[in-house]
């Protein structure tokens, strides 16, 4: 049993600029999750990572960044630094392909996924032993 107020709900971040693919990504997610987090940009989710308390409650980290600026692989890479434990599920840009995501705990969905591959991965990626979402 956790040591009292040490049991929170784990949560989804969804890092996402695009605000209609976001909120098509949110709506899929919140159908079956009760706790999804939504950060804007690149900026918003490192400073947001950081935050006390944030990464322990951290399930998974959903990247779908199309905009120019901070994105893609060096994206991926300092969230990696930050919080190492959490996994990530990378919604590809134009061009991206698996390869560009190499590491531990990333798993890589072409670019424009159905919200039925979108829970599917998110399914597959939370399945592997990791923490429960509310």
């Amino acid at each position: 049993m956790p040591a009292p107020g040490r049991a929170k709900r784990a949560t989804i971040l969804l890092v996402d600029d695009d605000p209609f693919q976001a909120y098509g990504h949110r709506s899929a997610l919140e159908r079956h999750y009760a706790s999804i987090e939504r950060a804007v940009d690149a900026s918003e989710a490192l400073i947001r990572v950081e935050e006390p308390g944030v990464a322990e409650t951290l399930a998974l980290i959903v990247v779908g960044l199309r905009l120019p600026g901070m994105a893609g692989p060096a994206f991926v890479t300092e969230l990696r630094a930050r919080v190492p434990r959490v996994p990530m599920l990378v919604i590809g840009r134009v061009g991206e392909t698996a390869a560009d995501y190499g590491g531990a705990n990333v798993r890589f969905l072409p670019r424009d996924p159905s919200a039925k591959e979108l829970l599917a991965a998110v399914k597959a990626v939370l399945s592997k032993g990791l923490r429960r979402v509310a």
